[in-house]
């Protein structure tokens, strides 16, 4: 009976060495499935605008868009500043990552996007004509840095493949200029509902997400609009204007020097006070007329009366520096990128080159993440819109990437060498081409070649 009772607490799957069913652990309908705050405010609220905690007039959004065109334009250190985010970003290599995707998917993608294939060799692809350019995109994808976002409207053209089937293919990422946003609709959790587009006189034409590609700049939750990589540098921007006017009237008024004309004196017939006022009051107007007009140059002169006479005055004492307020702005501005290096090296500068290079790798991080962000946009948005339409939103997509900012190293004879000594590189009429067209020799002659000593064994 001890035996039977020991039995009946054995149960039959472990008995017979079979798995049971998995189970969750732990209560997972009370897992949260929908979100009850909310980002921006409340549903009838929907435009970002109203929750805008800018402080500075000239900076709400969209008096802001202004400013900071205005601002890469017109400024030498701001301008540098951009070039310096933006081109090296702009120079490194995309490629295409298959990663999972099948290698239809991977040719169509990379055929749309006219990218490299990673690990592939180039493949040459037709006219451009009508056709999408990645490099002409990623230039007006970077003007989120400046203006805080980017916005993009997609458009396809309906054509076969290679095979023949009927694919949509990018025809173009339409650039929607930052003056022209009207209106941007967010919904509470954060997420973007639609752009509208108009300005002053003009008819609103209203985008859905769908067929949107955004890019914005540290965008925190539902702001859209993005920050502007110049925002931090406004006010020494704003400063540096301000001083260089000041600098020109500087140098304007006291590099000739001040007119000063000293009214000649009154005859001393004149008697009557009312007539001696009159005639001095009408010396000083004439000697301040004559002030006023004067001139340098070669026919530059002035005539006074008699006792009277004509200076030219400078500025008694030391004139203020404003070289060195400039100077300080300049560093702030290229501080606020993380561009300290731009400043060094130059006349009347602190620091080093070798101290510059220190300050370059860490500036060289910052664009690595920018690249990120514009590579996580740009697949989210325009690579899995393009598998999904074509050819279906369960099928693995492929992936933009980029070779690594400063990676890229000058080709060498001595490093040629070390590639083919090792075996990496087999050299081939290809390489001897590029080799003779970078380091500048002749073309190869065959008939005049010698033979090679180390694949004819004379060497050995």
């Amino acid at each position: 009976m001890a035996v039977r009772d020991d039995f009946d607490r054995i149960k039959l799957p472990r008995l017979f060495a079979r798995r049971e069913q998995p189970q969750a652990r732990g209560d997972v309908a009370a897992a949260p499935t929908r979100e009850d705050g909310y980002v921006t405010a409340p549903e009838q609220f929907t435009f970002w605008d109203v929750l805008d905690d800018e402080k500075v007039p000239e900076l709400i959004w969209p008096a802001n868009i202004e400013v900071y065109d205005q601002m890469r334009r017109t400024d030498a250190q701001v301008m540098s500043v951009l070039r310096a985010v933006m081109l090296p970003i702009r120079r490194t290599t995309w490629r295409l990552d298959p990663a999972l995707a099948p290698p239809e998917v991977v040719e169509f993608v990379a055929a749309n996007l006219d990218l490299p294939v990673l690990g592939q060799d180039a493949v040459a692809r037709p006219r451009t004509g009508d056709r999408f350019s990645w490099a002409e995109h990623l230039q007006l994808a970077l003007t989120c840095l400046p203006f805080g976002h980017s916005i993009f409207e997609q458009t396809y053209r309906i054509a076969p493949d290679a095979n023949g089937v009927q694919r949509a293919w990018i025809r173009k990422l339409g650039w929607r200029p930052p003056k022209t946003i009207a209106r941007i609709d967010v919904a509470p959790d954060g997420g973007l509902i639609a752009i509208e587009q108009g300005v002053a006189g003009t008819s609103k034409h209203r985008m859905e997400v769908d067929r949107l590609v955004v890019y914005v700049h540290e965008r925190e939750g539902g702001n859209w609009l993005g920050q502007s990589l110049l925002r931090p540098a406004y006010k020494f921007w704003v400063l540096k204007d301000r001083m260089l006017r000041i600098q020109a009237q500087t140098v304007d008024r006291n590099g000739m020097g001040v007119p000063v004309v000293v009214a000649p004196e009154i005859p001393s017939g004149v008697y009557d006070p009312e007539e001696y006022t009159k005639r001095q009051d009408a010396e000083i107007k004439r000697g301040l007329s004559i002030a006023k007009n004067f001139r340098s140059g070669r026919q530059a002169g002035a005539s006074i009366a008699n006792s009277g006479d004509i200076k030219l005055l400078g500025v008694e004492g030391t004139l203020p520096d404003a070289n060195k307020p400039i100077r300080y702005y300049d560093e702030q501005i290229g501080r606020s990128v993380l561009a300290n290096f731009l400043n060094l090296g130059g006349d009347d500068s602190k620091g080093s080159y070798a101290l510059g290079d220190t300050f370059a790798e860490f500036f060289t991080l910052s664009l690595q993440t920018v690249a990120l962000t514009i590579a996580d946009t740009a697949n989210k948005h325009i690579v899995e819109d393009l598998v999904d339409l074509n050819f279906g939103s369960n099928v693995p997509a492929p992936r933009i990437v980029f070779d690594e900012i400063g990676s890229q190293q000058r080709i060498t004879s001595a490093a040629l060498k070390e590639l083919v000594d090792a075996e990496i590189v087999t050299p081939d009429e290809n390489l001897e081409r590029f080799a003779r067209q970078t380091y500048g020799l002749p073309e190869h002659d065959k008939n005049t070649a010698r033979p090679n000593r180390r694949t004819s064994g004379e060497g050995a």
